[in-house]
């Protein structure tokens, strides 16, 4: 097979765990390699995302000591999406004919890239690694979850169950995908509106080899946030629909109130009366920052700002 893969991994202060897992991601694209399914050209492409450990220091030392280690360093810390998109873009240019990408703490099962591999062959442009269970969560993290995907489902984004960021897409998914210019990234969103055929590799998640997660809770808080106000507008549609409701309650309560005092029944409503404000006042701020939200990403877009820069590299790219 004449089929070059670029194996894309972003890196934020991994030095505890990329020793380990850099020799297993090795391990099996020379596998693959020696089975015929992808090109001796292929490569491991490790993305610095503005490490503050010694990260790139190590990537750099895996590239002396191995050609088929490359690397990338981003200008500074721009946040995993964004560090994915780069190395996505630096394969796409380097003539890669098929990019996976995974995240280096070893939880992803790597030797599910075979059948990713194999859905590439069968003419599946885009192959989704997708979790089989998430039995090896603890019940809060596997509950948070599942609402999450439920969620954005909800919010007519279209996404696939218990997928992250472990997935391979063609050059040509990659050609289109790169005409997105969103600086509000959220991949897992976005691939698949570019379309072309598509497929799921089905794996079991383990626990992280070494190291600590990056992605607390916050964090994968922001990430659902920035999935459902990137690509869907439907909070705003449920504001004015909330909007609606209060005006015709409040309607009811204009009328309700003028009966009562036509018919000379007048309550001193001072509780009610403030129970009432601060139902108000606390929807009204709830939709103010909302509003605010999709507000702030459009100021984000409008000054269109680089997603990425990359500040150094392990080598020339291919051909240059």
């Amino acid at each position: 097979m004449n089929t070059i893969l670029y194996i894309v991994i972003p890196c934020y202060n991994e030095e505890q765990v990329l020793p380990i897992t850099a020799k297993m991601f090795l391990e099996e694209l020379m596998l693959l390699i020696e089975k015929g399914k992808i090109a001796k050209e292929s490569k491991i492409l490790f993305v610095n995302d503005g490490s503050k450990d010694c990260t790139w220091e190590i990537i750099k030392q895996l590239s002396k000591e191995n050609k088929k280690f490359r690397g990338i360093s981003q200008s500074r810390n721009r946040g995993h999406q964004n560090a994915v998109l780069a190395g996505m873009m630096e394969a796409k240019e380097e003539a890669a004919d098929i990019v996976i990408s995974i995240d280096c703490d070893g939880q992803d099962d790597i030797t599910a890239m075979e059948q990713m591999v194999d859905g590439y062959h069968k003419g599946f442009e885009v192959v989704y690694g997708v979790r089989s269970n998430r039995d090896s969560d603890t019940f809060f993290k596997r509950f948070t979850a599942q609402a999450f995907y439920k969620l954005l489902d909800k919010m007519g984004v279209e996404i696939v169950y218990n997928h992250a960021d472990y997935r391979l897409i063609s050059a040509r998914v990659l050609k289109e995908f790169a005409n997105f210019k969103e600086v509000n990234l959220f991949l897992r969103g976005m691939i698949p509106l570019v379309g072309f055929k598509s497929t799921c590799v089905y794996y079991e998640r383990h626990e992280r080899i070494a190291g600590k997660s990056h992605y607390p809770m916050v964090k994968m808080l922001a990430l659902a946030l920035e999935g459902i106000t990137s690509l869907s507008i439907r909070p705003l549609r449920l504001i004015m629909g909330l909007g609606t409701i209060g005006a015709i309650i409040s309607f009811i309560g204009v009328v309700w109130a003028l009966l009562k005092g036509l018919s000379g029944h007048t309550i001193a409503g001072w509780t009610s009366m403030v129970c009432i404000v601060c139902f108000i006042g606390s929807i009204q701020l709830i939709c103010i920052g909302i509003i605010g939200e999709y507000i702030g990403k459009i100021y984000m877009e409008v000054k269109q700002r680089p997603r990425y820069i990359i500040s150094e590299r392990t080598c020339e790219k291919e051909g240059a």
